[in-house]
């Protein structure tokens, strides 16, 4: 993992955690509305029992007690590191790697991490004054997932967060007419599109969280109908997918967000004629938090959001925005149009040159999955030292063969990069938070 995380807090404006009135929902858990008052409430209680130390790996599976646990940690003085995975090995390693840190969460695990501390069935509450922190003292720590490499940490503040948030609502704001929208989510709070899509926004602004995190399509549907219209659904393309395909019936939305992983533009228009609301994918990273959104059943370019600034260069973009200390480099290759949005032509590391032809890797599995009867699939390119790498592919389909999936690619891709081996398996090793480790993919390929 990374280095040891310096957090020591600077003097600096004090802000409170949780914004409007006291009586405001701030979260509705099992049917029961949750005020601000309330939601302090606990947070007192909770950062009173916190055991002793610098950092807190927050594993709360419920986003309601994950939000308590949030800001009980801050109130603390402790600051909450968010583990790329909540896989045991990777939270022992993040911890062995940090000084005085202990975990904590609201079940019993089969596998417990170092100094692991279960909130209470019960969340006591505690009287006192609405909590606040130093808003430029390090808040939460996100690493990268360390595909490329070794994870690297990045220190956010509440006041960097207060600005991105910001900055989010006002691009969704029309999804709602302007209200305040009820958030269900499919996405664990821990990621940072679900940290600041459903956790930092019903935070810092009056909008409501659904505390649980729904996973089949019954379930959302479910959450979807405890909640006041207007509704935003949260979650990824995989999700996304299962819910069109499922068939279930969703009460009116006002939209759904989406990211994690490239969002078809043929699966966002099933998804707006199904459900109704619009689609927006929005684009982001853990050094950046989210700077960018587009309707991708209708565009294929990406619109800043306000303040924000993309640059692209020989390696890669540079992002510069109100609430980044400093401008940050992704490896990302955009193109930007006069209008000042800009086009993704993918990374770096995904671009094959093959008989002096360029690809993407994202664009090749883009047209995988636009093969008809191809309900996933993804396109690697293989490990082969010394040689010309070859393209390979794995396809989640019934009733295709390798010829029917390679004849569809042949009207659209360039024959130097049809897959020279295609394997067809029941399901794609997807993350949580869908999300394709290539290692899990070689090792289904037989590499």
């Amino acid at each position: 993992m990374s280095a040891v995380i310096e957090s020591s807090p600077r003097p600096a404006g004090r802000c409170a955690l949780g914004s409007g009135a006291p009586d405001r929902v701030i979260a509705r858990c099992a049917g029961r509305d949750l005020s601000l008052a309330t939601f302090h409430a606990h947070v007192r209680g909770l950062a009173l029992r916190l055991p002793a130390g610098r950092h807190a790996v927050n594993l709360c599976e419920d986003r309601y007690r994950f939000m308590v646990a949030l800001c009980a940690v801050a109130l603390r003085g402790q600051v909450t590191l968010l583990p790329p995975s909540r896989a045991p090995a990777v939270v022992r390693d993040l911890m062995a790697r940090q000084p005085a840190t202990y975990a904590l969460g609201d079940q019993a695990l089969e596998v417990e991490p170092p100094h692991y501390w279960r909130l209470p069935d019960v969340l006591e509450q505690a009287d006192g004054p609405p909590p606040q922190v130093d808003q430029d003292a390090v808040f939460a720590v996100a690493f990268t997932s360390g595909s490329t490499g070794t994870p690297k940490a990045f220190p956010k503040t509440l006041a960097q967060f207060r600005a991105s948030t910001d900055q989010l609502v006002a691009s969704l704001a029309d999804l709602c007419a302007g209200a305040a929208p009820s958030l269900v989510a499919t996405v664990p709070p821990q990621h940072m599109f679900g940290l600041e899509q459903s956790v930092l926004v019903p935070l810092l602004t009056e909008a409501t969280a659904h505390g649980g995190r729904p996973f089949f399509p019954q379930d959302v549907a479910r959450a979807l109908e405890q909640m006041p219209a207007p509704r935003l659904l949260i979650t990824t393309p995989v999700h996304l997918r299962a819910l069109v395909e499922s068939g279930v019936r969703l009460p009116p939305i006002a939209g759904c967000v989406s990211a994690t992983a490239p969002l078809e533009p043929a699966l966002a228009a099933a998804a707006e004629a199904r459900f109704g609301g619009q689609v927006r994918e929005v684009f982001g990273s853990t050094e950046t938090c989210i700077f960018a959104t587009r309707r991708t059943a209708h565009e294929r370019a990406w619109m800043p959001l306000p303040g924000v600034s993309v640059q692209p260069q020989p390696d890669g973009t540079c992002v510069d925005a109100p609430h980044l200390h400093q401008p940050v480099v992704l490896a990302d290759l955009t193109e930007v149009l006069p209008d000042g949005r800009f086009v993704l032509h993918g990374r770096q590391a995904d671009l094959l040159e093959i008989a002096g032809k360029r690809a993407s890797l994202g664009d090749l599995t883009r047209r995988l999955l636009a093969v008809p009867g191809v309900r996933d699939g993804v396109v690697v390119q293989l490990d082969t030292p010394g040689k010309v790498r070859r393209i390979a592919a794995l396809v989640v389909a019934l009733g295709l063969s390798e010829g029917d999936v390679l004849s569809s690619l042949r009207e659209s891709m360039d024959p130097v990069f049809l897959p020279r081996r295609v394997r067809f398996v029941d399901t794609l090793p997807r993350n949580e938070t869908g999300k394709l480790p290539r290692a899990d993919l070689l090792r289904l390929l037989g590499e």
